[in-house]
């Protein structure tokens, strides 16, 4: 299915979205990740099903002053 991934189309056989952060090879206790713009928390990603069409963001944190 195609999803969007932080702003671009993707395709994927992840059906969680904690199955789409693996699969995607971000570090998945550095990142925060939003779902059709609904923040979703590590804990609940593996209970977090994706749709076809679903727009989600994985968000690293920056360094900087």
């Amino acid at each position: 299915m195609q999803v969007e991934l932080n702003g671009r189309p993707v395709e994927t056989a992840a059906q969680t979205l904690a199955a789409l952060v693996a699969e995607q090879g971000f570090d998945a206790t550095v990142v925060a990740t939003a779902l059709d713009g609904v923040f979703v928390p590590r804990g609940d990603r593996v209970a977090t099903p994706i749709a076809a069409g679903a727009r989600v963001e994985v968000l690293s944190p920056m360094q900087g002053g």
